[in-house]
């Protein structure tokens, strides 16, 4: 299959400092892919160079198999909805909407048809008359989504448009992006620094990290099954377990890990990845994974130091017994107390192994 988009050798250089390092990049007609990363890791600056508002230092951006490199922004045939909203106060919802037509020399029909069409995709028409003054944050956002739309281009480039909105408001509008996404059929590109953002909306997520790529793929790979530590500790809620292999196999052959004060069995499709006994490992357990269990008679044991209600599950933080700390989810029903003494299992296959 064809790229839709992809960016090909592209990095990007301010005198001495790197912001990007030479990217590879490829997205898929109609896919979702969010560019996820710390503040500093490159995303923005991938994201501007895709749009033209950055040239690149080197390599190029190619749009359906045509170089658009050194093709200005709005010769392009994107789409950019920025976290500021951009509207222009002194005009109207529906002018703000149609604004865009209008510079493309839209006909007068052309610009109402297509306006009215965006503003009824936003759930925003009765608002066609208002000002940007008199509208919430998430209905300016649903204009500045509306604009964006009006012209369909068929790649949309978002930059942390949820950025200034409130949680509640957050969540609401991350649903209706994914609609929009749905009934528009286009490709988007969208930057975040919030995790839980990007497993909600993408088909794909690239996660950066130190102007370069560290891992690219869906949400549950990068929860299931991080490629680098830096993954794993970034996305989603981790225990990162560190030890050393044991000498000694488990009762049915499998290796064993030490860590956590405890003998750590490792899924069996682990053997060809590991190295020699007293080779040290981090293995990654994610919170929902362990069970609690008698002292004594789970993989490792600890002391409940902590228990935090969140409604739909209770977490419990665990002083494990070697020092170090575990959390782990628990479902209603259960009621652990704080101090508490309690053992830990798991299904290995849940956990991932990650090498030192």
């Amino acid at each position: 299959m064809s790229s839709k988009l992809e960016a090909i050798g592209i990095a990007k250089r301010y005198g001495d400092a790197l912001a990007l390092e030479p990217t590879d990049l490829a997205v898929q007609a109609g896919e979702f892919l969010t560019l996820l990363g710390p503040s500093g890791s490159g995303k923005t600056t991938l994201l501007q160079m895709i749009s033209g508002l950055v040239a690149p230092s080197a390599g190029r951006i190619e749009i359906d198999g045509r170089d658009v490199t050194h093709v200005e922004p709005g010769k392009r045939g994107i789409g950019m909805v920025f976290q500021s909203y951009a509207l222009f106060p002194h005009m109207s919802v529906w002018d703000n909407v149609a604004y865009g037509l209008r510079m493309r020399r839209k006909s007068r029909g052309e610009v109402r048809a297509a306006v009215d069409d965006a503003l009824a995709m936003v759930r925003m028409t009765e608002y066609a008359k208002r000002f940007p003054k008199e509208l919430s944050g998430g209905q300016q956002q649903r204009i500045a989504l509306a604009r964006c739309f009006a012209y369909r281009p068929s790649v949309i480039l978002l930059d942390e448009p949820l950025g200034a909105l409130d949680k509640k408001l957050r969540e609401h509008m991350q649903s209706e992006i994914r609609r929009l996404h749905k009934e528009l059929g286009a490709t988007f590109v969208y930057v975040t620094h919030d995790q839980d953002e990007a497993l909600t909306l993408s088909d794909r997520i690239c996660l950066m990290n130190q102007a370069r790529i560290e891992q690219v793929g869906t949400p549950a790979d990068l929860y299931d099954r991080p490629a680098t530590r830096f993954a794993a500790g970034f996305i989603g809620h981790s225990n990162l377990l560190e030890g050393s292999l044991d000498d000694a196999r488990g009762a049915s052959g499998e290796p064993i890990l030490l860590a956590a004060g405890g003998r750590i069995p490792l899924p069996m499709n682990a053997i060809k990845t590991l190295g020699p006994s007293g080779a040290r490992h981090t293995l990654l357990v994610r919170p929902e994974a362990p069970r609690l269990v008698d002292p004594t008679s789970g993989f490792v044991d600890g002391t409940i130091a902590d228990v935090v209600f969140f409604g739909s599950d209770t977490r419990i933080q665990l002083a494990m017994n070697d020092g170090s700390e575990l959390t782990v989810r628990c479902e209603r029903g259960l009621s652990p107390r704080i101090g508490d003494k309690v053992g830990l299992v798991w299904d290995p296959y849940r956990t991932t192994l990650l090498h030192a």
